[in-house]
Formats: C-alpha cells, sequence, structure tokens
C-alpha cells in the first residue's frame, strides 16, 4: 500500500462549490500568465507549458479539478479514484457538465478525452520518500504507467503539482496555477480570509494539547497509521499546533500495525480515513475499543480535502469544531 493509494483513499469533503467569471491574466511570467504573448506556467517538474492563448478547456485528476472548480473553472473531463457522483469534493456541483473519461484509478479513456478538446491536463505528483522528490520515471497521479500518461500528453500538455511539503505551501501553489488560468484577485482574497480564519480557528482548539492520530484501518490487513510530517495536510496542522506523535518505524508516510498491538498506540482523537473501515466497524476490534479514545467517543472522520482555500478551509473548521468538543483522556 503506497502513500498515494492511502491518500485516495482518504475522501474528501469540501465545502459547495460556487461558479465566478473568470477573466484573462495579463502577466506571462515564469509561474504563470496569459498575455497577448500567450500563457505559460512551470509545473512542479520543472516542466514550462506554454500556449497561443490562456487554456480554458481543462481536463484532470477529480483531486485538482476539483479546487480550480472552487475557484470558478469548470472542467470539461475528469478522471479518477471514483465517479465524480461518489466524490464528495463535488458535492452541489453539476457534474453533467463535466465528461468522466475514468473512474477507477488508472482507467483512462483517451478517445473519450481527446472528443473534449482539452487545451490542458492538471494532475498532482507524489513523492516516494522523505526527500520529497518526484521521481520523472514514474507516472504521475492518476496514471497507470508511463506510456498511458506519454499518450495522454499527445492530446493536450499536462501540469502537474506537486503533494510535497506542508499543505500551506501546495494550497498556495494550487492558486498561483489558478491565478494564471485567469481567475479574479479579488475573489482569491475573499476565500483566502475564509481560510486563515480557520486555520486561526484550529491553531486555538490546538492549544488544549490534544494528542491525536489519523488511521486507515483495514479488517486483514491491519491500521496504517499515517506520518504528520509526511502528509501535506497533517503536516500543515502540526504547524498550527496539533499534536500527531510520531509512530516510528522505518516506512515512509505510514506505520503498518497490526491490530493486536494497536493499543500501544495511545492518543486523545482518533481520526479514520473514511475510504477505509468506519469508526463504528473498527470499535468492533476489541483491541481498538481498548484504546483511551475510543472509550471516550472521540473517533471522528479524517477527510482528505481538495488543495483550495474552500475545501481546506471547510475541513480545518470540521477539525477545530471536532478537537473543541474533545477532552484529554491520555
Amino acid at each position: 500500500m503506497s502513500r498515494r493509494s492511502l491518500l485516495s483513499g482518504a475522501a474528501a469533503l469540501a465545502a459547495t462549490g460556487f461558479l465566478s467569471a473568470c477573466g484573462p491574466n495579463t502577466s506571462d511570467d515564469e509561474k504563470g500568465g496569459g498575455g497577448k504573448s500567450g500563457w505559460s506556467f512551470t509545473d512542479d517538474r520543472g516542466e514550462k507549458i506554454s500556449l497561443d492563448r490562456t487554456p480554458t478547456r481543462i481536463a484532470g485528476l477529480n483531486d485538482a479539478i476539483a479546487s480550480l472548480w472552487n475557484y470558478g473553472i469548470v472542467p470539461v473531463a475528469s478522471f479518477g479514484y471514483t465517479g465524480l457522483d461518489a466524490d464528495v469534493n463535488f458535492k452541489g456541483k453539476d457534474t453533467s457538465k463535466v465528461t468522466e473519461v475514468g473512474t477507477t484509478y488508472g482507467e483512462i479513456n483517451l478517445v473519450r478525452l481527446q472528443a473534449q478538446k482539452p487545451d490542458l491536463i492538471v494532475t498532482h505528483a507524489y513523492p516516494e520518500d522523505e526527500s520529497g522528490e518526484v521521481d520523472p520515471d514514474k507516472p504521475l497521479y492518476g496514471f497507470k504507467d508511463i506510456k498511458q500518461q506519454q499518450d495522454a500528453a499527445k492530446i493536450a500538455p499536462i501540469v502537474a503539482l506537486s503533494m510535497t511539503g506542508s499543505a500551506d505551501k501546495v494550497v498556495q501553489r494550487t492558486t498561483e496555477f489558478a491565478t494564471s488560468l485567469g481567475v479574479e484577485r479579488a475573489l482569491l482574497d475573499e476565500k483566502k480570509a475564509d481560510y486563515d480564519a480557520a486555520r486561526e480557528r484550529l491553531k486555538k482548539a490546538a492549544s488544549s494539547g490534544l494528542t491525536v492520530m489519523a488511521v486507515a484501518a483495514y479488517e486483514t490487513d491491519g491500521v496504517h497509521i499515517a506520518k504528520a510530517e509526511d502528509d501535506p495536510a497533517l503536516r500543515s496542522y502540526t504547524e498550527l499546533g496539533v499534536k500527531y506523535p510520531d509512530p516510528g518505524g522505518d516506512q515512509y508516510y505510514w506505520r503498518q500495525v497490526a491490530w493486536e498491538n494497536i493499543t500501544s498506540f495511545r492518543t486523545d482523537v482518533v481520526l479514520y480515513s473514511l475510504r477505509a473501515m468506519s469508526g463504528d466497524d473498527m470499535l468492533k476490534q476489541p483491541t481498538f475499543a481498548q484504546l483511551p479514545a475510543a472509550k471516550a467517543g472521540q473517533l471522528y472522520p479524517w477527510e482528505f480535502s481538495a488543495m483550495d482555500y474552500v475545501a481546506q478551509a471547510a475541513t480545518i473548521n470540521r477539525l477545530a469544531e471536532n478537537l473543541e468538543g474533545a477532552r484529554r483522556v491520555v
């Protein structure tokens, strides 16, 4: 089980989207821009993508296009781990506007993708180890293999945004990309204010000193405990004071623990992945039910949200609310 699959397995609960008219950006710099001289953007692989005009027909990975949609850019095509109707990132959005070209990881109908005539394809890139570097010999997230990625790139250039470091930086990078596509600064400033307020709320909630453990649990595979430093969202929460004890182990991103050994990992709160076992199902495991957090009923969803101000603000507010209602039990 790779870090990618664990992240994919954590569903996102995003705020209801909104639409906004977007005008062309008039700058043209290394980070991105569009004007009379065309449009360009240097992605997180260091590849500069240049087009004659600002792209308007965007296709891509569900997680990435969800953020653009939250900023008012409706995509033309999607692919990802699930269908759009099963992805709560798109709750409240009219998904009939989008052609789904892949609803299972790695399965992309390139003929359907080409039929949508995208100007650009956007996806994420995940590092494979603690270095945070993306391996250029491995496919970007969402693609089955390098050949499939290369075939997609023949349809439209691919922009890769790296899920590296703190989510705060990833959100900023996503916003830079959206700005290059013409999203108005006033709109972004408004949503950033909500995001900043949510972060302040979480910082205050975390000051109680509660300890938190984020997990993805499977009946036959035990419990995967996330390492906060390796996950952008969890890492950003530690920067606000949330305490995620290091579970140890030499694996990247997570430590896998057998059910019979989970009692050694005691925290005040447990966050459970929404794409793995539910909190109720985990309580059916006798050893897990003995944890202090389980006895206190302090089990809450672990949300993997799109990397934009809107989705992150909603998730951070929900996490803050859960921590505000929890108490120290360890």
